[in-house]
């Protein structure tokens, strides 16, 4: 179990939950929430750093104060910014997947004073990803009409949770090569459920406009990056682009992996870890 803690910063109170021992590594999602059975991207950097999940503004039990600050990610880098400074670190590593290796872009990009390096994948830089029909948010993916109704039942309060779980399967399934190992990543202790508000922000607030990819060339920030061959949600070349975009970057394939290769490749994933200390 993770350890639960409450860290109290001139931007509001965040929940923070950690685990492990090595040097800090703060982990999060652009709209996930987090609790005490921590997560299955995050778990396997506990085994080599001290990891800090955070629940951004929104998340859990973390402030939702929006009077001055809101969910964008720039406000997010800000509020991770904060936390840190709480904690007394000098400098972390940032970690990041799908729209939490977004996250990690934004924050190598405006705040690299503050970074070791960022470890990022299954991402995009812009919002082209969009309109690759690889993408299951793509309109002219077979899948994307079925990915919306999906959205459209999560954002529902009146939807079960019967039902939720069952449209949750079905969008976890989109996003594997193998549907076997569906069982293997419901049979382990994981946390990350979507906060639609935080979503709905992204999609209609930033996404537009969305495109870092002039900033990334100017950035001396060292970074990690790894993508699934067959992602479906932001297809291989995006953060094969990022990587090369990026002065400092490395970048890892994963053959035999859709967007979850820490499940997929879990073996491999764990030596891309190692590879990053």
């Amino acid at each position: 179990m993770w350890e639960q803690h409450f860290i109290e910063t001139d931007r509001g109170t965040f929940e923070v939950f950690k685990s492990g021992n090595g040097e800090p590594i703060c982990i999060t999602h652009l709209y996930s929430e987090y609790d005490s059975r921590g997560n299955l991207f995050a778990n396997p950097f506990a085994d080599h750093y001290t990891v800090y999940l955070v629940n951004l503004r929104g998340c859990g039990n973390s402030t939702d104060d929006n009077t001055i600050y809101n969910y964008s990610l720039q406000d997010s880098v800000e509020d991770l910014e904060a936390i840190r400074r709480s904690l007394g670190i000098e400098k972390w590593i940032f970690a990041g997947h799908s729209t939490g290796g977004m996250l990690a872009l934004k924050y190598a990009i405006t705040h690299p004073k503050s970074l070791v390096h960022i470890v990022a994948g299954g991402l995009c830089a812009s919002y082209e990803y969009m309109h690759h029909p690889d993408s299951i948010y793509c309109p002219e993916n077979p899948n994307n009409k079925r990915i919306k109704q999906i959205f459209a039942l999560l954002r529902n309060p009146e939807s079960t949770l019967e039902e939720r779980r069952a449209v949750s399967k079905e969008w976890i399934l989109m996003s594997l090569c193998n549907e076997e190992n569906y069982e293997k990543m419901i049979s382990r202790p994981n946390s990350g459920k979507t906060v639609s508000k935080r979503l709905d922000y992204f999609s209609h607030e930033e996404f537009p406009t969305y495109d870092l990819r002039s900033h990334l060339q100017q950035t001396q920030t060292k970074a990690f990056f790894y993508c699934g061959r067959h992602d479906a949600q932001c297809p291989y070349p995006y953060s094969d682009e990022a990587a090369a975009l990026m002065p400092n970057a490395t970048m890892w394939t994963f053959e035999e992996s859709n967007h979850f290769p820490f499940v997929e490749e879990e073996e491999k994933f764990k030596e891309f870890i190692r590879s990053t200390l």
